[in-house]
């Protein structure tokens, strides 16, 4: 029985570390969704030796020349430029002009402004699911140290699984929530901004990958506490049987010794029950003593 605690706990305390290094790792990252805006592609400026896709050429390299009859080569949807896009709940970043790097600003400059409450909402809970997870491991932790009994093994265990299922459902909340501002953004957002096509990228993923990994932490953790309790109150139970067949056998009265052989039988029973991790049952077992009182 140990060592099935012993792995309950290291399972719990192993998935609550992928949970944390998951969160912090989609709350760190700006791809939460991605996709690609359609604009209008600038001048080509200076001399144009060879052909270039982000920028519209002209007959001339003199554009400054009013003599000059100047017409371009690109017509309907060469005219446009589909460039990249990814977002996170810190920072919106978009390909340049020359489609070489990205220009990044902030999620929240985008965000309508009677919207960003959404926004901070999503920010607080994400900040609250990290500290909590990272709280619910320091206590798995501190119960798997050797210095504390099983009461206080007990207490610990308790108020991590506890922390851990608070973080998972802030967690589900701030990512509802981001799914809620970035829609909102996309549909009332600055013009320069608004993308054409978009979808959710992998921090999302990750994010989602979190919370699983979080709430299996935290029925784990409440798994183990739960185990533990039954098997104290088997024990208590076991102890209180030998205690009244002891009693009977102090009386020294010849009629109870049929009640003595089968609370002896009942609890060798239990005990070969609980030696193989099965939770003993009183249905069809119930025994009632000279007094009628009924025992399992």
């Amino acid at each position: 029985m140990g060592i099935q605690r012993a792995q309950r706990a290291s399972l719990a305390l192993t998935l609550n570390y992928v949970a944390f290094a998951l969160a912090v790792s989609a709350v760190t990252t700006s791809y939460w969704c991605e996709g690609t805006r359609k604009v209008v592609k600038p001048f080509c400026m200076g001399p144009v030796k060879v052909k270039q896709t982000y920028c519209i050429r002209f007959n001339s390299s003199n554009i400054n020349d009013t003599r000059l009859v100047q017409y371009i080569y690109e017509t309907g949807e060469e005219k446009f430029l589909m460039r990249k896009f990814h977002a996170g709940i810190w920072f919106s970043c978009e390909q340049t002009m020359d489609l070489l790097g990205f220009n990044c600003r902030s999620f929240l400059e985008i965000a309508p402004d009677h919207e960003r409450g959404v926004l901070w909402l999503c920010i607080v809970a994400e900040c609250l699911y990290i500290a909590l997870l990272f709280t619910g491991g320091a206590l798995m932790v501190i119960e798997m140290c050797p210095c504390f009994n099983m009461i206080n093994r007990l207490k610990l265990n308790a108020f991590a699984a506890v922390c851990t299922a608070l973080s998972g459902l802030f967690g589900m909340v701030a990512h509802m929530m981001f799914t809620t501002a970035f829609q909102l953004a996309v549909q009332l957002g600055p013009e320069d901004w608004r993308p054409k096509t978009w979808d959710y990228s992998w921090s999302y993923l990750l994010a989602w990958g979190s919370f699983g990994t979080c709430m299996g932490s935290a029925v784990t953790a409440l798994n183990r506490y739960t185990k533990t309790i039954i098997e104290f109150k088997f024990k208590r139970r076991t102890i209180e049987k030998k205690l009244r067949i002891k009693q009977i056998l102090e009386l020294d009265e010849p009629e109870d010794l049929w009640y003595i052989t089968s609370l002896q039988e009942q609890a060798d029973q239990h005990a070969a029950l609980y030696v193989n991790g099965t939770e003993p049952s009183c249905i069809n077992s119930t025994i009632l003593d000279n007094w009628g009182r009924a025992y399992c």
